[in-house]
């Protein structure tokens, strides 16, 4: 019988004891940790708090998937914790910036994208967050909540919510290192940053639900990544709950 693809993926990318291959990493042609925007206009986020806020257990217990979003825009201080907590930078050590969420290797190959519909002194757009200087990179400028709502299989929750998160791999980062077990580090990742911004926005009153059913090409056609070097991943839709 043949094998489709997901059983070929899963049987190739095991880990067998004493066939790991393995050999010295080539260092100097490792991938840049961090993607830029050179160009594009920064907006610098507000510092986020460390301390305080909802317990661990109570967020945990309260966090559910929200499809119904208010019209109220989001605070820039919200959306500034969301990222934080997400994908933020939360020590230096060795050389090494560590974030708020673990990647294998700390490679850190996930770059997260917002569709910014209706947020507090930020203009609706695409953009794109700049983890080493904590900002917002503005992509481009406009109304998009037809087409992430188009991509996101036509659910109308991702026209109402506030923001759309996207997250997508540049794959180079990861196999450099892990080579095809790669593939399933990535994922791996999304789905730590999508767990830590669901109970984020709990503590702040936000809701979110999240979006793995997709048109892959349309969301990275809206982000202008070419879906092979870089492609999305998942989404997540955010907003206050009616």
């Amino acid at each position: 019988m043949k094998k489709s693809i997901g059983d070929l993926f899963q049987k190739e990318t095991k880990y067998l004891r004493g066939k790991l291959g393995g050999g010295s990493l080539f260092w100097q042609a490792q991938p840049e940790t961090y993607k830029r925007y050179p160009h594009a206009i920064k907006i610098k986020l507000e510092l986020p708090e460390k301390d305080g806020g909802m317990p661990l257990w109570q967020a945990i217990n309260c966090r559910r998937s929200v499809r119904s979003f208010s019209e109220t825009p989001l605070k820039k201080d919200m959306l500034s914790q969301l990222l934080w907590a997400s994908q933020g930078i939360t020590m230096e050590s060795m050389g090494y910036e560590f974030r708020a969420t673990p990647s294998a290797g700390a490679l850190y190959p996930v770059e997260t994208y917002l569709v910014i519909h209706n947020a507090e002194e930020i203009d609706p757009g695409v953009y794109h967050y700049g983890v080493k200087n904590h900002e917002l990179e503005q992509l481009k400028l406009g109304d998009f909540r037809d087409e992430i709502a188009r991509a996101a299989l036509d659910q109308d929750m991702a026209f109402s919510a506030n923001v759309v998160f996207i997250w997508t791999a540049v794959f180079a980062r990861s196999k450099w290192k892990y080579n095809q077990r790669a593939y399933r580090y990535v994922y791996l990742d999304a789905g730590h940053i999508a767990q830590n911004l669901a109970l984020a926005a709990v503590s702040l009153g936000l809701g979110t639900c999240q979006i793995a059913a997709l048109y892959d090409e349309e969301v990275n056609s809206l982000l202008g990544v070419d879906g092979e070097e870089e492609s999305v991943l998942y989404m997540t839709v955010v907003g206050r709950p009616l």
